[in-house]
């Protein structure tokens, strides 16, 4: 990892105790932290355990990024830190937020758990911010740890000690249960027993959600802020789809995740692929224009590529969202199809918190449309998604103001 991006990395058991670790550092208790309203709410959470105060950025209604030029000067004024989501592998504007940060004195921290092979501006992402965040659940699909990566090395013994100090030893039960798994999930996959294998999940604890979002539990999350920051009272929030994210690393995770990483390049060629082909659907195009041919096409940097029409090479997505008109329907017939649908983000997280926890986004419209139509596809399954939706008859969503549906 240092030598893809170029700067210091430390190994983190997660991708979110990494994003905790650097809040901490770089923003002091009550401080206000921009982000992504199109987000997982386990980051909403670590936002919150660090004693920060989530503030709803604008979003490109074409490929959620940080909408920059629609954030009011209000809004800038008294942040500490902002925090960057990358979505799905979609960079956002890093080169024009490291500027703006410079400008404000405040950090940049870039959560690039899913963008681990994407560039913006010739550069890595993560290699922009002062502090940066991957995950080696995604592309890598160890389905445990991460990095922190840090622009300045002389952090690194006190950002490692701040780490070591939030580690839960490592569990031979825990470390069994992880050799398992693979075995196990490859089991329920032959046998079509997903949906009994959720349920059993459920009783043991272990899934905490059955809709697109875990529950807010208000009242127990405004008392938790009281002990803010802390991971302590938030951690119920915070472990789910994860329980052991602080767990001190054994053996088998580490061999693991080294013969996984080894194979990263190869990995990242196949959702290269697939995304150069999701791209060319008109699924991949808002308001329903086909985007040229092995060029990014939705906006901004673009889904793989520096624009619409360019011939920059395609982004290796983590996941490719399609905007679809009816994505309930998208959803079901996939999953007919034994194509199972995740990291959906619906309804964005100022309509999900409420302004209780987090300040609102001044312009709620567009990040409202694109987290209701996004189907994200993974791009290794194209051929059978494009079929799929194909024989739907699966409509492309249009932007308001470009037709009907949204």
């Amino acid at each position: 990892m240092r030598h893809r991006l170029g700067r210091e990395c430390l190994y983190v058991p997660s991708c979110r105790l990494g994003l905790y670790v650097a809040l901490r550092h770089w923003c002091p208790p009550g401080g206000r932290v921009l982000m992504s309203p199109v987000n997982d709410d386990v980051i909403f959470f670590v936002v919150l355990a660090a004693g920060l105060r989530p503030v709803q950025a604008p979003l490109d209604a074409r490929d959620g990024s940080i909408d920059l030029a629609a954030v009011p000067e209000s809004d800038w004024r008294g942040l500490s830190a902002v925090l960057t989501t990358n979505l799905y592998g979609n960079p956002d504007p890093a080169p024009e937020l490291r500027a703006r940060c410079d400008a404000l004195g405040i950090a940049l921290i870039e959560d690039a758990a899913h963008a681990i092979g994407s560039e913006v501006a010739g550069r890595p992402v993560g290699s922009f911010g002062d502090a940066s965040v991957f995950s080696l659940s995604k592309h890598v699909g160890a389905k445990t740890g991460g990095f922190l990566t840090i622009a300045d090395p002389g952090l690194r013994t006190a950002l490692a000690k701040a780490r070591d100090e939030l580690l839960e030893p490592s569990r031979p039960t825990a470390e069994l249960a992880y050799a398992l798994r693979p075995y196990a999930e490859a089991g329920i996959r032959g046998l079509r027993l997903a949906g009994a294998a959720r349920a059993a999940l459920r009783l043991l604890g272990q899934e905490e959600r059955e809709e697109i979002r875990m529950p807010l539990r208000a009242g127990e999350l405004k008392r938790a802020l009281g002990t803010a920051p802390g991971l302590g009272a938030f951690h119920p929030w915070v472990r789910v789809d994860m329980h052991d994210y602080r767990i001190r690393p054994g053996r088998t995770r580490l061999r693991r995740t080294e013969r996984l990483l080894s194979g990263l390049d190869e990995r990242l060629a196949a959702h290269r692929r697939g995304t150069e082909a999701l791209l060319a659907t008109a699924w991949a195009a808002p308001g329903g224009e086909r985007p040229a041919s092995g060029a990014g096409g939705l906006g901004g940097e673009g889904l793989g590529g520096e624009g619409l029409g360019s011939r920059a090479p395609v982004q290796p997505l983590f996941r490719v969202p399609l905007l679809v008109e009816d994505r309930d329907a998208a959803v079901a017939a996939l999953a007919r199809h034994r194509v199972t649908t995740g990291y959906l983000y619906d309804p964005p997280l100022d309509t999900y918190a409420g302004e209780a926890f987090t300040d609102p986004s001044p312009a709620p419209g567009p990040a409202a449309w694109f987290a209701r139509h996004a189907l994200p596809v993974d791009p290794r399954l194209a051929r059978r998604v494009i079929a799929v939706l194909t024989e739907l008859g699966a409509r492309p969503a249009r932007l308001p103001g470009h037709g009907s549906g949204g």
